[in-house]
């Protein structure tokens, strides 16, 4: 297995690389972050998740922010880091998936005080107000698992701390495989992957920004390409970037971010990579 610290860098470069509809790329950046900000950013946090089986999730979180914060000036990766910070903590040794559900049932108070530190820091767009255990008002008093339980309605990322990372597991991971399967590029199944989680999860990014309506559109818009192919893919692109970006699906590429993260850890996808990484879309 390579280095968790390299395996989490890989993932955020192939997530941000892959020529995603309504994201950065490396064809297309966004005025406030450029792709080569989400390069930079993985590299900082990579030297963090190396050593995160080592210290409180919160603590890791923090770090992460801090690191990314130290080199670019916008948020890049918050939900990223919110996702990997707890599979990264699972020793080598242990396996994943009951290795994470452990480190979530252990997460503390301190953990959730930690990571609304790191939330305030990274200021991420379009984050609203709530009665209780608010990020902007005193500590929480709850541990960070029963700080995200009631987000998890409304927030796909804090859903995963709820539900055991169940939609990265049972659907963002097999959908990677199958692109793979169909596409045999490494593009082509990420491509596949945003799109199959789209349809099934509508994107919680769009949510707070665009209301829920949009979130709906954009997973039924997402739905209609897996079925007309990849001849559709440019005007799911263009629809998604119009009205100043704010369609991006950002939510969806933290969570396959995860799933990269989550193949290479457990050696399903190998390196060096078996196949190639560029998918023929069409020009």
């Amino acid at each position: 297995m390579p280095d968790v610290g390299l395996c989490a860098q890989l993932a955020c470069i192939w997530e941000a690389t892959a020529r995603k509809a309504g994201n950065v790329h490396r064809y297309r950046d966004f005025d406030d972050a450029g792709y080569l900000d989400f390069l930079v950013s993985a590299a900082a946090i990579a030297p963090v998740l190396t050593t995160a089986c080592h210290r409180p999730v919160g603590e890791t979180v923090l770090e992460c922010v801090r690191a990314t914060r130290a080199v670019v000036r916008t948020n890049t990766n918050l939900g990223i880091v919110l996702l990997l910070a707890p599979l990264a903590a699972v020793p080598p040794e242990e396996p994943l998936r009951p290795g994470v559900a452990r480190v979530l049932d252990a997460l503390t108070v301190a953990d959730a005080v930690r990571v609304y530190e790191a939330i305030r820091l990274a200021s991420p767009a379009g984050l609203g107000r709530v009665a209780e255990q608010d990020v902007y008002d005193a500590a929480p008093t709850r541990t960070l698992r029963e700080v995200m339980a009631p987000a998890a309605g409304r927030d796909l990322i804090a859903r995963q701390y709820v539900n055991g990372y169940a939609d990265v597991w049972d659907d963002g991971v097999p959908a990677i495989l199958t692109g793979l399967r169909q596409e045999q590029s490494l593009e082509g199944a990420i491509l596949f992957a945003q799109l199959a989680l789209l349809a099934k999860h509508p994107d919680t990014l769009i949510r707070r920004k665009c209301g829920p309506a949009e979130a709906e559109e954009a997973s039924r818009r997402a739905a209609a390409v897996l079925a007309a192919g990849w001849d559709a893919f440019a005007e799911f692109d263009g629809w998604l970037r119009a009205e100043g970006r704010r369609r991006n699906p950002g939510t969806t590429a933290d969570l396959l971010t995860a799933c990269l993260f989550i193949l290479l850890r457990e050696g399903t996808i190998r390196l060096p990579l078996a196949y190639p990484f560029l998918h023929g879309l069409p020009s």
